[in-house]
């Protein structure tokens, strides 16, 4: 049985002066994705994460201090896929997968388009070209599995404001009809196969109290592929965990 969590740690630096290796040692995942690292491994004390046990993978954006994806995994993959191979996303650090035998584990941190209409843009393309880019990839790696910060809620249920986040980015409804869409073209959102509750989200705005009250959005996944349904024993959020304005996810994939 294998751990895997998924982490938009907001800054890798930062959860580290927060407790997060301690956190780790607690948990002790088999596999970490994480996203929104904004460092690059010269910026890091790789050691930590060596006697903690860990194979590290590290897929920083090309500009300092901003975006990128990494990999930490206990046994060594037997390949790593730095990217997909699309320039625009690849200078952002947004893809990262390794390959530990059947099963493809992938660390993506899909864009943001709260900041107007250019990263809007920019983002509806990311989707179309995102979809391409794992209908192909399917074909040769059937057992994926895709943790992330997709920056989407999918349905009404995974924010605790629909009607006043109507026009977000975020909870548009093109962003939640490729959602929908993506997960139909032979995908498990994990945290719904077994939880069908409201109130459990993965981000949550850093202003006006909103952790403390629960006021969220469930926009981090673990989409696990048809093919892995049998092998999916367990998903659950973990809100505890306090190291970012996110949340962890974690699955438990017998494999």
């Amino acid at each position: 049985m294998k751990k895997i969590i998924t982490y938009n740690v907001n800054g890798i630096r930062s959860a580290l002066s927060k407790g997060w290796m301690d956190w780790i040692a607690a948990v002790n995942p088999d596999i970490i994705c994480l996203q929104e690292i904004k460092a690059h491994p010269e910026q890091l004390d790789l050691k930590v994460f060596e006697d903690a046990g860990y194979h590290h993978f590290w897929f920083p954006a090309e500009k300092k201090g901003y975006s990128g994806t990494a990999i930490l995994s206990k046994s060594k993959p037997d390949h790593v896929e730095y990217g997909c191979g699309i320039k625009d996303y690849d200078f952002e650090g947004r893809v990262i997968r390794a390959d530990f035998g059947d099963v493809s584990v992938m660390s993506v941190y899909m864009p943001s388009g709260t900041t107007g209409d250019i990263r809007q843009t920019f983002k509806y393309k990311w989707l179309d070209d995102f979809q391409q880019y794992i209908d192909e990839l399917v074909k040769k790696r059937p057992k994926l599995i895709i943790g992330g910060d997709y920056n989407i809620c999918h349905r009404a249920i995974d924010i605790h404001n629909p009607v006043s986040n109507a026009n977000s980015s975020g909870f548009l409804p093109e962003e939640r009809a490729w959602m929908e869409q993506f997960i139909n073209n032979g995908f498990i959102d994990s945290f719904r196969h077994f939880n069908k509750e409201p109130h459990h989200y993965t981000w949550w705005s850093f202003r006006a109290g909103s952790r403390d009250k629960n006021l969220g959005w469930r926009i981090d996944y673990q989409l696990v592929s048809q093919a892995l349904e049998k092998q999916l024993k367990r998903a659950v959020i973990l809100p505890e965990a306090k190291h970012s304005d996110h949340c962890p996810m974690l699955i438990e994939v017998d494999f």
